[in-house]
């Protein structure tokens, strides 16, 4: 990792993925397939696949679930949130945290410079960067202070 941690460095970059036509039913396999909790949705443009969309386990409780609908009769498209938030590849560590707390959000999906997705960044991600962060942290006091005692015998 860099002097800058970015959101490329950080992110899972195999990403369980749905179309809008994507059946709802199949959709809720992918996620219990690949144990995954949401997935990113994605249309083919110009060879790439562009975010359109987010559909988390959540959304299919929330939406479809709790309102009785049959998920049968139901598209990816649907019940997918719309109103969502990516992160270029280069972003920092940090405008992510601030982009994923203004919109409340866990899961951001990291794209190219194209607007192509090439990942997918979680709180979990991050949380594992930061307590790698705070260990050398508390390695480099406990160094201090083995350095001091050598020093003062």
């Amino acid at each position: 990792m860099g002097e800058r941690l970015t959101v490329g460095e950080i992110c899972t970059r195999s990403v369980t993925i749905a179309f809008r036509s994507t059946p709802l039913n199949g959709a809720a396999r992918l996620m219990r397939e690949n144990h995954v909790g949401s997935l990113v949705v994605v249309e083919e443009t110009g060879g790439l696949r562009v975010v359109v969309g987010i559909l988390t386990d959540r959304d299919i409780v929330t939406a479809v679930v709790a309102a009785d609908l049959e998920p049968a009769t139901l598209r990816t498209e649907d019940v997918m949130s719309t109103d969502l938030i990516t992160a270029r590849e280069d972003d920092s560590l940090i405008d992510l945290v601030r982009s994923m707390r203004r919109k409340g959000v866990r899961r951001v999906p990291v794209v190219g410079s194209q607007g192509e997705l090439v990942g997918l960044a979680a709180l979990d991600d991050v949380l594992d960067v930061l307590s790698q962060e705070l260990s050398l942290l508390v390695g480099a006091i406990d160094s201090q202070g083995k350095r001091e005692r050598q020093l003062r015998r």
